[in-house]
């Protein structure tokens, strides 16, 4: 017996809201940790992403595809009548390699001076890739005591570029893309 023309409605009906469903409780990659502290001489951050390395970005960086995470940093000087003053506006980069010779990872992080670091497991180099611990952000001279600030932050994924137009023949690469919301700490210096 073939089925109904309302049995095959409701059929197509539950696979794309099992579908739907399933795709809004994929992952997403989000901050998390956000920490505001301070020094005797600077103002730092910490934070981490979560939920950033899905299985095809994981399978890109394994075939040896550079990946760069982008982070975002603002702090602003909250004003009443006026819009609010930025005070510091950071751009961060962490970029990964992987070296299938050397069965290594080099990650090149922009906020830290020096040589990358390198790690032999994918979990050691997904961690030093998703954390951001102790970035200063400013000289703790600059800020006003007693005054409102805003801290904002938000990571992405950089988008990749292919060479030779090749991003027309892959473009199913841009589903690999991510970009967190803005998440914002207030606090009074």
């Amino acid at each position: 017996m073939m089925p109904s023309f309302k049995q095959k409605t409701c059929i197509w009906f539950l696979i794309l809201f099992f579908a739907i469903s399933t795709l809004a409780t994929a992952q997403e990659a989000h901050l998390t940790n956000i920490i505001v502290t301070n020094t005797r001489d600077d103002f730092l951050i910490y934070f981490t992403v979560k939920g950033a390395f899905r299985g095809e970005i994981k399978k890109a960086i394994l075939s040896g595809v550079p990946t760069t995470f982008s982070f975002f940093v603002t702090l602003n000087l909250e004003r009443r009548l006026w819009p609010d003053k930025e005070i510091a506006d950071l751009k961060l980069t962490h970029t990964i390699k992987y070296d299938n010779l050397k069965q290594e990872f080099s990650i090149h992080r922009s906020w830290k001076n020096g040589k990358p670091d390198i790690a032999k497991s994918f979990e050691e180099a997904q961690k030093l890739m998703s954390e951001i611990n102790g970035l200063k952000v400013l000289p703790l001279k600059q800020l006003e005591k007693g005054r409102r600030y805003q801290l904002l932050a938000k990571a992405e994924l950089s988008k990749l570029t292919l060479p030779l137009y090749l991003h027309y023949v892959l473009f199913f690469m841009s589903l690999w893309d991510f970009e967190t919301d803005w998440y914002t700490v207030d606090f009074i210096y």
